[in-house]
């Protein structure tokens, strides 16, 4: 069983392939067992704005790479340019690094460290974490909050949410002028409210599928809340519009923008789509008056302060090559279990036949010193015989191995 990871992310695939591969969250128990029922023993799924990620525990790596664009209906020829795969070196390493947040767009940012765990309790309660994965994750968290407390690659870091308010900025003269409608109620939009809230906009409007969850937000900030069924009517109201929805078709569509636009005589409309796959039609980005940003399009932004954490993200880089070592001397541990069972049971039944051997000679009446003399000698013999076989048989090489091997083994110095 091989531990592996593969997928692709930001820095390996444009938004338009990324969102290809998304996982909605509720699909992502079907996924998992859908994997596990197949081609791999353990797996969990890490799916965001910025990657999508399969680790798993599979005889078979190059299968559960397959189903990965088969379970999507997406032709391997068309991902294989894009797609990453790790043997357990490389996929420890990595999770620890994007846990860490130094894979991340934003050098040292949080957000992701709760999404891989949001990932890891979906494994658990659909029952596709094993001794492996269970192994790694700890590890990762463990890793995690150590760079986090013993370095600072966090500090001074330019949120995406942050990044959203001044590419409103650089639009409009005040955010405090602006009426501001965000699409979703979830982790993301609530982040970026907290931004746009701080700058005091005139009027903050929550859009969701359900209006309870929408005036729970809405409420946080002094706004209020609306259906997405409302979206069309109440669009041209609004001067930003931020969307993050688990939505796996556009939401905002070329002609309702248009539409709005007129309505607003043309004045100008930020959109900022942070969603994955996309909430607004792409060709909604081709109509005057409409500035639209996709998470991509903020990477620019994001990079401001990078400089000062990258001798952070060194101090980082070392302290997870420690303990990339350590998980790997784990793996081989546990690799070597089968065979010290397996060598522990070949000597319990060498030691069981020579014990029944003795023990009928003593029934006979034998002298007990020499049945205990002879008992001695056939242990000698049978655990001795296997090592000398080999080393007699043996040649080249291959002999100077065993020999060295035997020689660590028994911490025996023939030469002294």
């Amino acid at each position: 069983m091989h531990l592996v990871a593969f997928g692709l992310n930001h820095h390996t695939a444009p938004l338009a392939i990324r969102e290809k591969l998304a996982f909605p969250a509720e699909l992502l128990p079907e996924a998992l067992s859908s994997l596990t029922a197949g081609v791999a023993n353990e797996a969990a799924i890490v799916s965001t704005c910025n990657r999508t990620e399969v680790y798993c525990a599979s005889a078979d790596p190059q299968a559960a790479l397959s189903w990965l664009a088969h379970y999507h209906r997406v032709p391997m020829a068309e991902l294989a340019p894009y797609l990453y795969q790790l043997d357990a070196r490389d996929a420890a390493r990595h999770a620890f690094r994007v846990a860490s947040g130094l894979d991340s767009m934003v050098l040292g940012e949080t957000q992701i460290l709760g999404q891989i765990k949001d990932a890891v309790r979906v494994a658990e309660r659909q029952g596709t974490m094993g001794t492996l994965l269970n192994a790694l994750f700890q590890k990762t968290f463990a890793v995690a909050k150590e760079v986090r407390s013993k370095t600072a690659v966090g500090s001074a870091s330019v949120s995406m949410a942050a990044a959203a308010v001044r590419l409103a900025e650089q639009i409009f003269p005040s955010v405090s002028e602006l009426k501001v409608l965000f699409i979703g109620a979830g982790e993301m939009i609530e982040l970026v409210a907290t931004h746009f809230a701080a700058r005091k906009p005139r009027r903050i409007t929550v859009a969701n599928r359900t209006l309870e969850r929408g005036q729970r937000l809405a409420e946080r900030f002094g706004g209020d809340a609306i259906l997405l069924a409302e979206l069309h009517d109440a669009l041209p109201a609004y001067d930003v519009v931020v969307t993050s929805t688990a939505s796996q078709l556009p939401i905002v569509g070329k002609g309702m923008v248009e539409r709005a636009v007129r309505q607003r005589r043309h004045k100008p409309i930020f959109m900022l789509d942070l969603a994955v796959p996309r909430d607004v039609e792409a060709e909604v980005a081709e109509l005057s008056d409409v500035f639209l940003y996709t998470v991509d399009d903020i990477a620019g932004i994001v990079e401001v302060g990078r400089e000062a954490r990258q001798e952070a993200a060194r101090e980082a880089e070392t302290i997870i090559e420690g303990r990339v070592a350590e998980f790997l001397d784990w793996l081989r541990r546990r690799d070597a279990v089968p065979m010290i069972r397996a060598l522990r049971d070949e000597a319990e039944r060498t030691r069981r036949h020579a014990l029944e051997a003795a023990m009928k000679q003593l029934a006979r009446g034998d002298d007990a010193g020499k049945v205990l003399e002879t008992l001695s000698q056939q242990l000698t013999n049978k655990l001795m015989h296997p090592p000398t076989q080999a080393l007699a048989r043996a040649a080249g090489p291959e002999h100077d191995a065993l020999v060295a091997a035997i020689a660590r083994l028994y911490r025996l110095h023939p030469d002294a």
